[in-house]
């Protein structure tokens, strides 16, 4: 079974998607097609980068990932395929798989060039198309383009470690459909660089000393139910292992979220303070 995930900044009120996936059904009839997200700000590479870090792994070695983010053919931005890790990512070279090259060096990365091979009029969707279906096929990335060394990074998906490793200096990259505000520090380098040290977790004016295991980790007795807890702040590792600030039991169009209580939003400083 051959599948293709589409994650773009398109939305849904307009034809876009269902003109995409009409292509890809075109191009390749027996070919599963699966929506990560539609909803990504638009142009917000880090966004982007942060969705697909989190679903990619959730499907079967060999599936193709469409990213429609920023992906005009420029002189800055070419067109790019790569293997990593056992997936193949179809996108612009803007950055968009910064947080994922951090971790795995890919396996194989080629500049796409069939541009000239298609037909005249055709848009740089098409030849998105026209190589996630190739490779969804089992074609190989040499048939489609040029091998290269390496693709653009985006700084401000890395956080940044303090000289003295007093400090991890992360930002807001991400806020989810329940207000939660996901940081680019990972699970890994907390660890690594707190080296179970006491910390303080620092956002504008506020203060948050303890990372939950989870959304409902709170001490519970006669006394105090978790329903008193509603409402309260808290850190923890996602499941996409990044350090999230949230809001207990939080609802954006009710009682607020981490978003709008807390006063975070996208490009925020979070810092993780070691000198305790």
């Amino acid at each position: 079974m051959s599948i293709i995930t589409l994650t773009t900044d398109f939305g849904l009120k307009d034809h876009f998607v269902g003109v995409l996936k009409g292509k890809l059904i075109s191009e390749y009839p027996e070919v599963q097609i699966i929506d990560i997200s539609h909803h990504v700000d638009l142009f917000n590479i880090s966004e982007a980068s942060y969705i697909i870090n989190a679903s990619y792994n959730s499907f079967p070695k060999g599936t193709v990932h469409f990213i429609g983010i920023d992906n005009e053919r420029t002189t800055e931005n070419k067109h790019i395929a790569i293997q990593w890790n056992d997936h193949f990512f179809v996108c612009a070279d803007n950055g968009i798989l910064s947080i994922l090259t951090q971790k795995i060096v890919p396996q194989k990365m080629v500049e796409i060039n069939i541009h000239d091979r298609l037909t005249d009029g055709s848009t740089d969707l098409d030849v998105f198309v026209k190589v996630a279906c190739h490779l969804a096929k089992g074609g190989s990335l040499n048939v489609i383009g040029k091998e290269i060394s390496a693709i653009k990074i985006v700084n401000e998906l890395q956080a940044v470690v303090a000289s003295d490793s007093s400090n991890i200096k992360g930002y807001v990259v991400y806020v989810d459909h329940f207000g939660n505000c996901v940081t680019n520090i990972s699970k890994k380098m907390f660890a690594e660089i707190g080296n179970n040290r006491n910390f303080e977790i620092k956002f504008g004016t506020k203060t948050i000393k303890k990372i939950h295991s989870n959304y409902s980790d709170f001490k519970v007795s006669e006394k105090y139910t978790l329903r008193d807890y509603e409402g309260e702040k808290l850190a923890l590792f996602n499941e996409a292992g990044f350090l999230e600030i949230a809001i207990y039991k939080s609802n954006p169009k009710t009682v607020g979220s981490a978003k709008s209580l807390l006063g975070l939003k996208y490009r925020d400083v979070v810092n993780i303070d070691f000198r305790i």
